[in-house]
């Protein structure tokens, strides 16, 4: 049973506050009451607090919402709809949070600030479009609309996770193999090699290469988490405002990747504005939800500039194009799309474009990228062999 943090004045006139365990807001309240205290404020804890700190797979949110259209479309009333939704729920997350956003729905809250009391779950895009569908009387198309576009935003999502997949697979094994190599194999030559190493006359990658093996070797055991120490300590920076700053800034200018990068983000500013457009969000509102959905700052500074220019009565497509991060071609379809008053249309015909163009970047990308893995492991391990095998042909030349 969830908690709810309250405020509330006693019967002799004093505040108090504190905590209680309830079913639902309403229920939380009559408690309250029957304790002789008036509540002020009822806050669900779990939700406010960072009691749901994770959210729920975004294909089941998906599913969520393409279910409650084709119940309200049906003609279900919307708190019979939550109900079955609620009932029916495998996730006990979103079941929870369906069942409290029924419960807000019922004392008279509309549907979207019922949702935004969960973040994690009903993110921001999905809040405004569905305030704009109850508004305009059109929320079974919106609700259609946002589960079609989180699937669209899963599925290009899955093929980049898949696309990496392999080629970090290959890192992980080459270097462990590369380790496991000066651990346990090279050692085993140095005995053989003592005569030449006393005479000096070892060669200088034979020197590097069993230096490099007693090393780890007599320190395996607090070198081998080092990398794990680095990663953790990257984490940590990359949190900080000015390191994520500086990391999607360089992230941008990697060769080969970085245009794939910024067509990824482009894509989903792209059909988020376009969608938002789409459901009577105006341009500015439009424009601040989606600056963030890029997951690039440099990006969403950016766009939130735009903006401001917007404001000031200019259109958006030149200040896109002055911030230099908007392909040429992306600025001219915006441009033609403001003119004839089709800027969402032209939008999603953008995200669809760029969507295509990063799939195939990306295919691109991972095709050079394995072959590349495979070299640079080949390079390693026939400095290995190498290194391994030029005393040999020296000590057989000396006895020859």
């Amino acid at each position: 049973m969830p908690d709810y943090k309250y405020e509330a004045i006693a019967n002799d006139g004093t505040r108090t506050n504190g905590t209680i365990s309830a079913s639902t807001e309403r229920e939380a309240a009559g408690m309250l009451d029957a304790r002789g205290l008036f509540p002020l404020k009822v806050t669900l804890i779990t939700a406010t607090a960072g009691g749901i700190n994770f959210g729920v797979p975004a294909r089941k949110v998906s599913a969520f919402y393409a279910q409650l259209a084709d119940l309200l479309q049906a003609g279900v009333p919307l708190l019979k709809s939550l109900d079955i939704l609620e009932k029916q729920s495998s996730n006990k997350l979103l079941s929870f949070a369906v069942r409290e956003v029924r419960a807000r729905v019922a004392d008279g809250t509309t549907l979207a600030d019922s949702m935004r009391q969960f973040p994690k779950i009903f993110n921001e895009l999905a809040v405004s479009m569905i305030r704009a569908g109850q508004e305009g009387g059109f929320l079974e198309d919106v609700l259609r609309r946002i589960a079609d576009f989180t699937e669209k935003q899963e599925d290009l999502k899955s093929k980049v996770v898949g696309s990496m997949a392999y080629p970090v697979i290959l890192a992980f094994v080459g270097s462990g193999i590369v380790v496991a190599l000066l651990i346990f194999l090279v050692p085993k030559f140095e005995p053989i090699f003592g005569k030449l190493k006393a005479k000096g006359n070892l060669p200088v990658m034979t020197q590097y290469l069993l230096g490099a093996s007693k090393f780890l070797e007599n320190n395996w055991w607090w070198t081998l988490p080092i990398p794990f120490l680095m990663m953790g300590a990257f984490l940590l920076w990359r949190r900080t405002p000015s390191a994520r700053l500086f990391i999607d800034r360089m992230s941008l200018k990697i060769p080969v990747a970085g245009g794939l990068i910024l067509s990824i983000a482009l894509a989903r500013f792209t059909r988020i504005l376009g969608t938002l457009l789409a459901n009577g969000i105006p341009i500015l509102r439009s424009l601040e939800i989606a600056k963030d959905s890029t997951g690039n700052k440099v990006l969403a500074k950016a766009i939130e500039e735009s903006a401001e220019n917007i404001t000031s009565g200019q259109k958006l497509a030149a200040p896109l194009r002055k911030s230099g991060y908007f392909p040429n071609d992306i600025v001219e379809m915006i441009s033609v799309g403001e003119e004839s008053n089709t800027l969402e249309k032209v939008l999603i015909d953008v995200a669809n474009n760029l969507e295509k163009r990063s799939t195939r970047q990306l295919e691109l990308f991972v095709r050079l990228l394995e072959p590349f893995m495979l070299l640079l492991m080949a390079v390693v391990v026939l400095f290995v062999v190498i290194a391994l095998l030029l005393p040999v042909f020296k000590m057989g030349s000396a006895v020859g």
